[in-house]
């Protein structure tokens, strides 16, 4: 048994002594040496576009009609997509931005009921935009897409990564034109700037992997804490 514990104590170490290579700049990616500053942001760069905000069944919008305070109010979409306003009718909302459903309230109210409609509409909250987080995170679920969510924030939303994650081992998986893709990334790799972080769209699923290493390495401290004391110093004190 000592022998096998040993064993296993020499591959974690040679494990932990493997040192990273450093980071190099590359086409997307310039490295500062730490002897230089890093150059401060423009204001261009401290935003960036919307992404269009699609409305959803059950997501709750505002509808303001200029100057007819009556048909001005709070709405929900309906299961099947659809709105209902007096004078207007049913709309047609699901798939729809704000100003697209917006433009459709004025032409259902022009002409037979108000000479030219102003509709300003607001989305509320919204259900049909989420992203489903599952695997080797803290909280799994669905959580909120936001105009510029990305993988590393995905997965922040879901309290970060747990014990056993596997880092290299992260898929996105999205329906484009009907099909049914797999994105396969890196998340050490986009921590360390090597490429970039790639943007998370409403109705993805993340799914983060599991590390047997990290499982075989829990249950070697727990059989053996008095053997595993000093690794975990070594651990700590490489981090």
């Amino acid at each position: 048994m000592k022998k096998i514990l040993g064993a296993l104590l020499f591959l974690a170490l040679l494990s932990a002594c493997g040192g990273r290579e450093p980071i190099r700049s590359t086409e997307s990616l310039t490295v500062i040496d730490g002897a230089m500053d890093l150059p401060p942001p423009i204001r261009t760069d401290l935003t960036a576009p919307d992404r269009p905000s699609l409305i959803g069944p059950l997501d709750r919008i505002e509808v303001d009609v200029f100057n007819v305070p009556d048909l001005s109010r709070e709405l929900q979409v309906d299961a099947s997509g659809r709105i209902a306003m007096p004078l207007a009718g049913t709309i047609e909302a699901s798939g729809t931005t704000a100003s697209e459903l917006a433009a459709a309230i004025e032409d259902a109210l022009r002409g037979r009921y108000i000479r030219d409609p102003e509709v300003t509409l607001n989305i509320k909250s919204s259900v049909s935009q989420v992203v489903t987080i599952d695997g080797e995170v803290v909280e799994p679920g669905l959580y909120p897409v936001t105009n510029q969510m990305t993988l590393l924030r995905a997965v922040a939303s879901a309290k970060g990564l747990s014990e056993f994650a596997r880092l290299d081992d992260v898929v996105v998986l999205r329906t484009v034109e009907g099909k049914r893709m797999a994105g396969l990334y890196n998340m050490s790799a986009i921590r360390r700037g090597q490429y970039e972080d790639p943007p998370i769209y409403a109705n993805d699923v993340v799914v983060v992997g599991d590390s047997p290493q990290r499982r075989l390495f829990r249950d070697f401290v727990s059989v053996s804490p008095l053997l595993a004391a000093p690794l975990v110093a070594i651990l700590q004190g490489g981090n």
